[in-house]
């Protein structure tokens, strides 16, 4: 086949060959005619793929929850990436545009249904700030970052009432401690998490979230009372174990036991206002943390995609709460951790 502009009109043909009486012959024949062009049949008859594509995402959307998490954890790896099927709604949208696929087009209308259900909310205009907000930032600072001082200043500079961090090693506490103390005077730090405040910590504790066949000397939570003029809270700071994508599938399991430890102990805390701030290592969708979405408020808010830093897939480092709305949440510059910071607005009921 060659494309060739036939001299009496302005339109694309097609030349094809065809043997008749021995000898071959040339016939054209426009672009998208009943020959087979790429944009042959009518617009609800073509584009039969697109649509199908388009309702199968919808259906992922709409029922993610019945995609089975038995076998390599495929749920909840769908479901750590669940916002990013916005853009294979896009790609199809282009495709059936390029098709004039008006079939496609309908089909589409599914999706898109579902995907603003899920997430449309997240980009309303949050609530004006309140006098009594509570105003939090969580960070993993990152074993190997080489500049604790300026990620420090860099997330005083927020001006947060609580400051959690994940992932302090010996040699950069002592930095944390220092360049923090003048505006943060109370701290707690068990194991490798800690939290910094504005007011007064009392009851600090560590916190037994550790999952079978993690060696001992793990630890990864802590739970103290914060006295803010508002009332006494309790604080959680925890990091829940790494999870890794394989080609068996999501290898999460000592992040969802962990998950479920932390939890429990949510639920047996006495105090009715509780906040907690970690690294979970999981999106708010995602059925591994659902101990914890199932308890408390997450933000109503952003996306506030934070790991990785150089290109953020998922929000995994969250601020969730018990007796209050997590009105907003938003990610702070880069520091020198792999994961971005988050801030959040925290108003009591």
């Amino acid at each position: 086949m060659v494309e060739q502009v036939d001299s009496g009109t302005t339109a694309p043909v097609r030349a094809g060959m065809a043997r008749r009486a021995g000898r071959w012959v040339v016939r054209w024949a426009p672009w998208g005619d009943a020959t087979g062009g790429a944009r042959s049949g009518s617009p609800w008859t073509r584009g039969r793929v697109l649509a199908a594509l388009a309702v199968l995402t919808a259906g992922l959307l709409a029922f993610h929850r019945a995609v089975p998490n038995s076998v390599g954890h495929v749920g909840s790896l769908l479901e750590a990436f669940l916002p990013w099927l916005g853009v294979v709604v896009v790609v199809l949208l282009g495709l059936a545009l390029l098709r004039r696929s008006a079939l496609a087009l309908v089909a589409l209308l599914l999706p898109v249904a579902a995907w603003t259900y899920l997430f449309g909310e997240l980009f309303l205009p949050g609530a004006e700030p309140g006098p009594r907000d509570l105003v939090v930032v969580q960070h993993n600072v990152s074993d190997e970052n080489a500049d604790p001082a300026g990620t420090a200043r860099a997330l005083a500079g927020v001006e947060p009432d609580l400051i959690a961090l994940e992932e302090l090693v010996p040699s950069a506490l002592p930095v944390y401690e220092r360049t923090l103390a003048p505006d943060y005077p109370y701290h707690a730090v068990r194991g490798t998490v800690g939290l910094w405040s504005k007011h007064p910590l009392a009851d600090a504790r560590p916190l037994d979230i550790k999952p079978q066949g993690i060696a001992e000397g793990w630890n990864r939570g802590l739970r103290t009372t914060v006295r803010t003029p508002r009332g006494e809270i309790a604080a959680y700071v925890a990091h829940l174990p790494s999870v890794r994508i394989r080609a068996s599938g999501l290898a999460s399991s000592w992040r969802d036991e962990s998950a479920g430890l932390l939890g429990e102990a949510i639920a047996a805390e006495k105090r009715d206002r509780v906040i907690l701030l970690g690294d979970l290592n999981g999106t708010v969708d995602d059925r591994g943390l659902a101990p914890l979405t199932s308890r408390l408020n997450v933000a109503e808010r952003g996306f506030a995609f934070s790991f990785p830093a150089g290109f953020p897939l998922a929000r995994i480092d969250q601020v969730m709460a018990r007796s209050a709305t997590v009105g907003d949440i938003r990610t702070l510059p880069a520091t020198g951790s792999d994961h971005l910071p988050v801030a959040a607005r925290i108003a009591w009921g």
